[in-house]
């Protein structure tokens, strides 16, 4: 054996050990990142699991459930134990774009405007009832959301460095709401829905509720449910996992499953077939874009990561696909109709897409 080959085995060696190190590490950082988030949320597991996903891709969160499932909770549990500057707005249909971004104030005493930025400057932004909020809000938060900046006056500003927004909406009031723009809600990395609790789960929140004091005042935060975290998801440990995460191995044919997966919801790629894949393009209107294919390509590798695995499966694409598309789609009339949802579609879409 020359020295080329010995150099480059040593390399892979070291290599193949930094990777398990690499895993070993993260597995103990989401181990201790779970136990403080069940401190406060009981079950939800897919919940937690998509908000620390979303945290170390560095993408967005849509949330929606109906009110009384921990949404809130779950995004100010996760904003201390990372230990960020947490902002919550409560998004109304008489939000100004000012309101969210800061304004210009005349300062008499100089001649001159000074800018008050809003509460949208800090690392953790709960967006509360986003589909509340009308188009000019919408498109302050869009800008926010992609640039990671704002425009107040002529000049923009950057935004904190992480910068997440998690925003929950309520799918059973539309009264006084907007839909969410196509655009905006491509800027997601995933959408979680929250689910009800298991009975056995719902007996556990009983007994994690605060008691109650003489008179009927509920007990002061630093009991039971209302614990303080331990900020386990400092900058170190966020930048632990994201390493790990990227070491995590991908095969070409996964890559290429992933890119099928998302072209199949393409209603224009399947007008000319003759198969049963035409049965399901009556229900989409729009398919999922190249983001979706970045999204489902990050959210692979950070699945197996949870999964402490160091290489991708086609099951860890199917798995994210739900959370990565099912605000992508746009369905088509038929679709409402007959009762399908987006979940359904996306369910049909990967049944006719061969697993390699």
């Amino acid at each position: 054996m020359d020295e080329m080959e010995k150099t480059e085995e040593t390399g892979e060696a070291r290599e193949a050990a930094g990777t398990k190190e690499d895993g070993s590490a993260a597995k103990l950082v989401l181990t201790a990142a779970r136990q403080e988030m069940a401190r406060r949320i009981v079950g939800q597991e897919e919940m937690i699991d998509g908000l620390l996903t979303a945290l170390i891709a560095g993408g967005h969160i849509l949330l929606e459930g109906v009110p009384g499932l921990a949404k809130t909770r779950a995004v100010k549990s996760l904003a201390e134990i990372t230990g960020l500057v947490f902002k919550r707005i409560q998004f109304t249909p008489d939000l100004l774009p000012a309101d969210l971004t800061g304004t210009l104030i005349w300062e008499q005493a100089t001649g001159a405007f000074s800018v008050r930025r809003g509460p949208v400057f800090a690392n953790v932004i709960l967006a509360d009832e986003i589909n509340r909020a009308p188009a000019k809000v919408q498109s302050a938060l869009l800008e926010a959301m992609e640039e990671q900046q704002v425009t107040i006056g002529e000049k923009s500003y950057p935004l904190p460095d992480p910068f997440f927004v998690l925003a929950t909406q309520n799918p059973i009031e539309h009264e006084g709401t907007y839909a969410l723009p196509e655009a905006e809600l491509d800027r997601f990395l995933l959408k979680l829905l929250i689910k009800y609790p298991e009975p056995d789960e719902e007996l556990r929140i009983l007994d994690f509720a605060a008691p109650f004091f003489p008179g009927g005042v509920f007990a002061p935060r630093g009991e039971k449910g209302n614990l303080p975290l331990k900020p386990v998801l400092d900058a170190s440990a966020l930048e632990t996992l994201r390493k790990a995460a990227d070491s995590v191995f991908i095969e070409e044919h996964v890559k290429k499953y992933i890119v099928s997966v998302a072209s199949a919801s393409r209603p224009s790629r399947g007008q000319g077939a003759k198969s049963a894949r035409e049965g399901i393009y009556r229900y989409i209107a729009f398919g999922a874009s190249p983001r979706a294919s970045l999204a489902l390509y990050r959210c692979s590798r950070i699945r197996a990561l949870f999964e402490g695995r160091t290489f991708v499966t086609p099951e860890d694409v199917k798995t994210a696909a739900f959370p990565v598309l099912r605000h992508r789609l746009v369905l088509s009339y038929e679709a409402e109709a007959d009762g399908l949802d987006p979940d359904s579609v996306i369910s049909r879409i990967l049944t006719l897409v061969p697993m390699p």
